[in-house]
């Protein structure tokens, strides 16, 4: 494993129901993405945008995050339904495969694999939930993948705890400005965190969860 070398994969829903926070999205992302490339140590970076129309729309695979371009709303629109499960499957198989091309000393010594989503499955396909629940469960305990997950929807939230995803990896945000932009913030910092090394794996606290409801509140 190379050090102070991290791969992040973002997740990124871009369906019909995201058009309400379309451009809190793309500016929660974009946010994101400048707070990671100022940070020390190497990272590369995977977007990837998922719908019924196009359920695997590879963005940017696995290339120095430096050269990854922000969005714009002419590159993030929402549209159709949500396979997030195929999403998810396809979005781990991609990512396993990127590293089984690198040599052991190159591969990077934390990853990242992050979900934002607005809503719960339904068109997934190819992908069904025990199956993803231990694809998880694999690349979390043998590689020590973190696995991140940021919803709107609290049912999803639900799904994602079901699916193996810790409670602690998981934030619910509202469905509004000050939400979505609260998230993608707490979602850099906890990031940030985790590559420097700061925390032992990507954890919100309970400054970080504004929402009522979220399941994670003391």
């Amino acid at each position: 494993m190379k050090q102070d070398y991290t791969h992040i994969t973002v997740i990124l829903d871009r369906t019909g129901s995201m058009e309400s926070i379309r451009d809190d999205t793309i500016g929660g992302f974009n946010a994101f993405l400048n707070s990671q490339k100022a940070e020390p140590g190497m990272a590369t970076l995977t977007l990837v945008q998922f719908d019924s129309q196009d359920p695997y729309e590879v963005i940017h695979r696995f290339g120095p995050i430096d050269e990854v371009r922000e969005l714009t709303r002419e590159t993030y629109v929402p549209r159709a339904w949500t396979p997030l499960l195929d999403a998810l499957g396809r979005g781990i198989n991609d990512l396993e495969h990127s590293l089984s091309e690198l040599e052991e000393g190159a591969r990077p010594s934390k990853v990242v694999f992050a979900v934002v989503t607005d809503g719960q499955e339904n068109s997934s396909r190819e992908f069904g939930k025990a199956q993803i629940e231990s694809m998880i469960k694999e690349k979390s305990e043998r590689d020590n993948w973190q696995f991140v997950f940021l919803s709107a929807d609290l049912a999803a939230i639900n799904d994602a705890t079901d699916v193996g995803i810790h409670i602690d990896s998981v934030l619910l945000f509202a469905r509004n400005s000050e939400g979505s932009n609260a998230a993608w913030r707490s979602f850099a910092e906890r990031v940030s965190d985790y590559r420097a090394a700061r925390m032992s794996g990507v954890e919100f606290d309970q400054s970080d969860r504004k929402h009522p409801d979220d399941p994670g509140r003391a």
